[in-house]
This record gives structure tokens, C-alpha cells and sequence, in this order.
């Protein structure tokens, strides 16, 4: 009984430290997210050109995007949002390293294997953690995207140039398309090209239908062409697809329902046998065959997760 107290003390602790640097990760992305627009205001004051500009690409990133081995890494921090440094990452690594090694080390003992399965959990899970993060942000961005078109096509079409039109988008519309918008607009304000600062707002954000806007203008500034009445049928389309995705999402949650009671329900199963009865595994526990079929059980689950994910997201 002892032993169990000690245990549960150890995951508490563990579960502790692991929220912590999570919770600092979300409040510091939430203050840095709120004053951006006002940094963005206060560089129209600094008496350089160059300082303004170097202001605003003054974001922290993990690691340089001229990286060639982390500029996939980069791209999927910066369509996050979060603001992170490396320590802090390091800290939210560590602290998930430490609670999900209680957990195997229960199933496998403090051996080797539950350390190398533990660090590979960990950083799957901030893998994962971050791709939700990215995918509530870009559908975020995906819901404001046809409003934000309708205000350049207004604009437009009154008589006022392209980056004036966006610092309107980034007037009118809250975050995250306004500050996206916002940083294109001083892009072009202090000399970069309309057609490249268009392609960093698409690698910075990631959206699917963000690659239309840039189409557009990228064939506009080379052929011409009415811009106003190919954005007002370029957000036709981007309603339309929102609908159709709508839809198929409707369609598809029963699928994703079930592959997630499938997946949870071995793990549901293990902690409420352990919790009713602490020695039910305890004499299998140690046996040579319990690693090889825990690991086989992991890999067979992650292949049907995989079959089960490719039946319900596709493209379109």
C-alpha cells in the first residue's frame, strides 16, 4: 500500500511538472500574440528604416530557417504562433520525458527499453501538441480569410492601393489574420516585394486556401487584370469549400469517434485493472515476453490509427 502512495505521489509530481512549462508556453504565446499589433504601431516611430524592419522580424524561433535540417521544424513553429526559445522547449521535454517514464516503467520496469520508449513519447507527443495548436490556428485563420478579402475587395475597388488594403484587413479583423496581414503590410511599407511578402504571409500562416491569394495577385502583378473581381470570386470559392469541408466533417465523425474509442480503450483497460487490482500484472510483469508484446501492441495501434486517420481525412 505504501509502495501504491508512493507511486501515485511520484505521477502527481511528475503530472506537475509536465502542465507547468505548458501552461508558461500558452500564457507567454497569449501575451506576445496581444502585443503584436502594438509593436507593430510602435515601429512606425522608430526613426530608421531598417530598425523597423528588423523589429518586426525579431521573432523567436527554436532554431534558423536557413537551417536545412530544421526548416520543415521551423515552418511548423512559426504556423503555430507560439513564441518558444529552446529553453523552455528543453523544460517541457524533460518534464514530459520524466511523467510518461513513470508510466512505462510501470509496464516494462526502469530498464532501458521504457527510457528510449518514454523519449520517443515525449517528443511525439509535442509533435502532436503541436500540430493541434497549428491546426486550431490555421482554422482560425481559415474562418476570417473570406471576410478579410471582402475588405481588400472593397478597398479596392474605392480606389486604394494593395498594401492599404491590408493594413485595413489588419485594422478591421482580430487575430491571427489582422497581425498576419499587419506583418505583410509593413513588409511592403519598408521595400519588400508585394509578390514576396504575399509568399511569407502563406509560409508563415500554412492555410490551403492562402495559396489561391497568392496566385491571384502573383498573376495579377504579372498579367493584370481586375484584382477586385478575382478576389471577390476567389472568396466565393473559399466559402464554398468551407461549406464542403463543414460537411465531410459532419460525415466523418463517427469514423473519427471510433478510432478514438479503439485506440483509448487498451490504456482505459490497463489503469482501471491496475487501480482495482494492483498485483493482477505483477507476476507477469517481468517476464522476457511482456516487452516484445508491448511494443508490438504500440506498433500494431499506431499502424491503425494511421489506416484509420487515412479513411477520414482526405483531401479534396
Amino acid at each position: 500500500m505504501g509502495d501504491l502512495w508512493a507511486a501515485c505521489a511520484l505521477v502527481f509530481v511528475a503530472t506537475v511538472l509536465a502542465v507547468w512549462p505548458s501552461l508558461g508556453l500558452m500564457l507567454r504565446s497569449r501575451r506576445i500574440n496581444s502585443s503584436m499589433n502594438r509593436r507593430l504601431k510602435q515601429s512606425r516611430t522608430l526613426k530608421e528604416t531598417s530598425e523597423a524592419a528588423a523589429a518586426l522580424r525579431n521573432r523567436l524561433r527554436v532554431f534558423g530557417l536557413d537551417h536545412p535540417a530544421f526548416r520543415r521544424l521551423n515552418e511548423l513553429m512559426m504556423q503555430t504562433g507560439l513564441r518558444l526559445d529552446r529553453n523552455v522547449l528543453l523544460a517541457a521535454f524533460l518534464a514530459g520525458t520524466a511523467i510518461v517514464f513513470v508510466g512505462w516503467s510501470l509496464v516494462l520496469g526502469q530498464g532501458f527499453a521504457a527510457v528510449v520508449i518514454s523519449v520517443l513519447s515525449a517528443m511525439m507527443g509535442l509533435l502532436l501538441y503541436f500540430r493541434a495548436v497549428r491546426h486550431r490556428r490555421i482554422t482560425r485563420f481559415a474562418e476570417l480569410l473570406p471576410d478579410g478579402l471582402d475588405v481588400i475587395v472593397r478597398a479596392v475597388k474605392v480606389g486604394y492601393p494593395l498594401p492599404m488594403a491590408l493594413q485595413l484587413v489588419a485594422r478591421e479583423l482580430p487575430h491571427p489574420l489582422g497581425t498576419e496581414f499587419a506583418l505583410t503590410s509593413e513588409e511592403i511599407v519598408f521595400g519588400q516585394d508585394v509578390r514576396t511578402s504575399i509568399e511569407n504571409l502563406f509560409r508563415r500562416v500554412g492555410q490551403e486556401d492562402l495559396l489561391f491569394f497568392v496566385v491571384a495577385i502573383n498573376v495579377q502583378y504579372q498579367t493584370g487584370g481586375n484584382l477586385a473581381e478575382i478576389l471577390s470570386r476567389l472568396s466565393q470559392l473559399i466559402r464554398q469549400r468551407a461549406r464542403l469541408r463543414a460537411r465531410i466533417r459532419t460525415i466523418s465523425s463517427e469514423g473519427k469517434a471510433s478510432a478514438l474509442i479503439l485506440s483509448l480503450m487498451p490504456f482505459i483497460l490497463f489503469a482501471g485493472i491496475s487501480l482495482l487490482s494492483p498485483n493482477y500484472f505483477g507476476e507477469i510483469r517481468n517476464h522476457p515476453l511482456v516487452a516484445p508484446a508491448v511494443v508490438y501492441g504500440v506498433i500494431s495501434l499506431l499502424i491503425g490509427n494511421v489506416i484509420m486517420y487515412r479513411m477520414v481525412n482526405f483531401k479534396f
